[in-house]
């Protein structure tokens, strides 16, 4: 396995009774932020749980930080920072107390940093964890996983139930730690407007399986929607690379995963438009297109 890679799964299974994780393969490589993106119960947790080595897999192989996961957990978890929107903090005891904790167990603890995030964050030491909105717990807990300047962080929808502000301040600290090239984030999430804007890389899961996965601006730059308007009594032909057709009579509109001149060319005086597709226009698409296709 290359050094530079932070995460390896290759051809993980996990069966669970009514869910499996089918042939898992993906890498992380050090300074990339990966989104993994998927509905809900798209299998997301699961993965990320494989990683932190909190479950073992069927088969396959799984190794975090070079370690072999879950044998070497322990070695692992020392470079790995944790953020889940479901944590919390312990209700009676304060930040501060919180953070002294975190800093007593980990050497590569940052104080100077731990107190710029409280400023960034608007958290003081005495608050009580119990007297913390949703907000504040996430931002709390990403302050103890950041402080710690982990080489890897792991992040299990984050940004779930927060109001606009408190996810653009999360967000953009993610995108301050990747200042740091040897240092990677796994960002979990179904919001792909968050994923687009910080994701240097994005695979989509969708029931277990990856349907797709590759550099962000390759999908915003391959996916299109053509709308064509045919001769009076014409029919439309089969073009590579449209996945998918709507309309009827003269007026139909195209889906492509492979945008390029050829196509353009191949259509035509038949494009009226082609419009740009956001990414969730693109994880839509391209998770219906699966389905279909293992329904078959």
């Amino acid at each position: 396995m290359s050094v530079t890679s932070h995460i390896q799964m290759r051809g993980v299974h996990k069966t669970f009774p009514f869910f499996t994780l089918h042939d898992l393969s993906f890498e992380l490589q050090a300074g990339q932020v990966m989104g993994f993106v998927g509905p809900n119960g798209a299998g997301k947790s699961t993965t990320l749980r494989l990683a932190m080595g909190l479950m073992t897999a069927d088969a396959g192989q799984v190794r975090v930080l070079g370690h072999p996961m879950p044998q070497a957990q322990a070695a692992a978890k020392r470079d790995i920072g944790y953020v889940s929107a479901d944590m919390r903090l312990l209700p009676n005891a304060t930040v501060g107390w919180h953070m002294d904790l975190v800093a007593a167990a980990h050497p590569g603890w940052d104080a100077g940093y731990a107190a710029t995030l409280l400023r960034r964050f608007n958290l003081r030491p005495e608050q009580v964890a119990r007297s913390l909105s949703h907000g504040e717990q996430t931002k709390a807990a990403l302050l103890l996983a950041l402080a710690r300047r982990p080489r890897l962080l792991i992040l299990d929808e984050p940004t779930n139930g927060l109001d606009p502000v408190a996810r653009n301040e999360l967000l953009t600290e993610f995108m301050d730690v990747m200042r740091d090239e040897q240092r990677s984030i796994l960002f979990s999430s179904h919001n792909t407007v968050d994923v687009e804007r910080i994701c240097d890389r994005i695979t989509f899961l969708d029931r277990g399986r990856i349907v797709d996965s590759d550099e962000t601006g390759q999908f915003l730059e391959r996916w299109r929607r053509i709308q064509v308007q045919l001769p009076e009594g014409a029919t439309l032909p089969e073009f590579p690379g449209v996945i998918a057709r709507t309309g009827e009579g003269r007026f139909h509109t195209l889906t492509t995963d492979r945008f390029d001149d050829a196509l353009l060319a191949r259509l035509g005086p038949l494009v009226s438009q082609v419009q740009r597709m956001s990414l969730e226009e693109i994880f839509v698409a391209n998770v219906f297109r699966h389905r279909e296709a293992r329904d078959q």
